[in-house]
């Protein structure tokens, strides 16, 4: 596995870390919040050794990569952007796979609903599609007290409290999301040095304000982001930890989710999990994708 690496897509300077031969099948992965491209040091080789280009950019607006020059980081924008890395980084093929946790889930789902002929197959992390999460923040109460932070981020609060006492706030995350998980203090130092390079607390905070609305998209993008709320039209594998403090795995079941899949659907809560189970049990999830990304089509739909 190399070190970042840059190219330019959609607009944006990205730098990405990757894994395995250009010439081969093209594996997108995307990290999400607070998060950053190395949660996928795990996941790039062993895709390597399934026979994939593993890519995992740090997404637009996190450093190293570029800050967004219109400002805009609504799902749409991230989505072409997802879209925009594969035709940079394997314009010659067409069998793109795209892995997404939590909001490289979300870019995923919407850039599949947009250009459903650019990704054979998708993995997707801890968040399940938007039409399944919709109503939890109306009438579900639990899943709003773990969404407390996402209503800090639509204040003017938010950009002093996200850094003080060297992201505290971040430590607090990933210890509610991943209860007795604790990754590397290297790991860490560098994800806050992300959040702390010029731009990138803001930018990370901005995907929240976009999503509820704080912030207006593009009407230039209002079609595609409404693709956000269509079933994910091509083969799926969603998996969710057992003990996920952020989005709680009791709606993120199978009957809860397959509805918003429209192809074929493999599901797995992953137990003794939390959050961020790829960083957790890469034993356990590592050979789920790997064997999701490589079984033959008509296999799939495993549930």
């Amino acid at each position: 596995m190399s070190g970042p690496k840059r190219i330019t897509a959609n607009g944006i300077d990205f730098a990405y870390m990757d894994a395995g031969s250009i010439d081969r099948p093209l594996a997108l992965c995307l990290h999400g919040f607070p998060d950053h491209a190395p949660t996928w040091q795990y996941l790039l080789p062993a895709l390597a050794d399934a026979g994939f280009h593993a890519v995992a950019p740090w997404t637009r607006g996190y450093p190293p990569t570029g800050l967004a020059p219109d400002g805009n980081y609504q799902t749409a924008s991230l989505a072409l952007d997802a879209i925009a890395l594969a035709d940079a980084l394997s314009p010659k093929r067409d069998d793109a796979v795209l892995i997404g946790h939590d909001w490289g889930a979300l870019t995923a789902y919407c850039a599949a609903a947009h250009r459903p002929d650019r990704f054979t197959r998708l993995v997707t992390m801890a968040v399940p599609p938007s039409g399944a999460v919709a109503g939890l923040f109306v009438d579900d109460a639990a899943q709003l007290q773990r969404s407390w932070y996402v209503f800090v981020f639509q204040t003017g609060f938010a950009e002093t409290a996200v850094p003080a006492r060297d992201f505290a706030f971040i430590d607090r995350l990933w210890r509610d999301w991943s209860p007795g998980f604790t990754p590397a203090p290297q790991f860490m130092r560098a994800l806050k040095d992300t959040f702390a390079a010029p731009g990138g607390a803001e930018a990370a905070i901005a995907y929240y304000r976009f999503m509820f609305g704080t912030s207006p998209g593009d009407p230039a993008l209002a079609d595609i982001q409404a693709k956000t709320f269509d079933p994910v039209p091509v083969d799926a594998l969603y998996l969710h930890g057992a003990d996920d403090g952020c989005m709680g795995a009791e709606n993120c079941g199978l009957e809860a989710v397959r509805p918003w899949f429209a192809g074929a659907l493999d599901h797995e809560i992953v137990p003794g999990t939390g959050h961020f189970l790829h960083l957790e049990r890469p034993d356990v999830v590592n050979p789920l994708v790997v064997d999701f990304l490589t079984r033959k089509p008509e296999k799939q739909g495993r549930s």
